[in-house]
């Protein structure tokens, strides 16, 4: 985040081939790489071949050598058990967080790492059911549909992150968080009927958890204080409040008090004109029983 209380661009698409670049030409590319060096190296000198150390982590020795080579971001749970097999005294999971992050695009790291640890998230979704809301299958039905397409190894890569941010429900302090979805967004079937279902019946399930609000903005209301586009405001660890905004991905956090109040008023207006909490369940039940 820039000094002085400035916006912070996280990530710009300043060049019109940035779509193009590869995975591995995105900054998180350099630690993903390094892990592998090392993952290599405490292998070798444990003297196991990777088919035997990968019988032992419960992965193919093709998946270890993608992961050795920096061309496969590793899951939390390969290098915990890796960094046990090999007797790495916490070396290898020292690097858990930093290679977490590198599954996410480069334009969210930033946001990913303070919304971790956020004792408070307000999120206001316009376009897509909120990521921390989504159920795997809608996640990959949306990952499916970018364009340009995405590799599938980098579809799953992101998947697997997306799934894992959710784990912020279950934290310990839980963060409070509020969420007002459109409901254009509960209408729209991305993935199919079926898909859309069970994400209604998560966002219900989630609605249920006692510091989750989830509340729906109607489409017939005359009033939105909120048609700037979607954004995040998120209470960091460390008493300070950030906004996160995105689109096309182009994205910002911004830090300027000013800035802050703006969004911060907006938030508490568009809570206002929105349904109650009560109320937004209600609703989605009954979306839930349109044919």
């Amino acid at each position: 985040m820039g000094r002085g209380g400035k916006s912070v661009t996280v990530a710009r698409d300043e060049e019109a081939g940035r779509s193009r670049q590869r995975p591995e030409d995105e900054p998180g590319a350099g630690v993903v790489t390094a892990f592998g060096r090392q993952l290599k190296l405490l292998r070798t000198r444990a003297g196991l071949e990777r088919t035997e150390f990968g019988r032992r982590l419960g992965y193919s020795a093709e998946t270890v050598a993608s992961i050795e080579q920096g061309r496969r971001i590793p899951q939390a749970r390969f290098i915990e058990r890796a960094d046990e097999v090999l007797g790495a005294g916490g070396l290898l999971t020292a690097l858990k967080e930093e290679v977490g992050r590198a599954q996410y695009p480069a334009y969210f790291r930033d946001a990913a790492r303070l919304e971790a640890r956020a004792t408070a998230l307000n999120l206001y979704a316009v376009f897509a059911v909120p990521g921390l809301l989504q159920t795997e299958d809608y996640a990959r039905a949306v990952f499916q549909m970018q364009r340009p397409l995405l590799p599938d190894e980098i579809i799953e890569q992101r998947l697997d992150a997306r799934l894992a941010r959710q784990q912020v429900f279950s934290r310990k302090p839980a963060p409070l968080m509020s969420f007002v979805i459109e409901e254009a967004v509960l209408r729209r079937p991305l993935g199919g009927r079926k898909v859309m279902r069970e994400s209604l019946e998560r966002i219900l399930l989630t609605a249920q958890l006692r510091h989750v609000e989830v509340q729906v903005m109607p489409i017939d209301r005359e009033d939105n204080a909120a048609l700037g586009g979607p954004f995040t405001l998120i209470d960091t660890d460390k008493g300070q409040r950030v906004a996160y905004a995105e689109v096309q991905d182009d994205s910002r956090l911004y830090t300027d008090a000013t800035k802050l109040r703006e969004l911060e008023a907006r938030y508490g207006i568009l809570r206002s004109q929105a349904l109650t909490p009560s109320e937004s369940s209600a609703f989605i039940e009954r979306l839930l029983g349109e044919p």
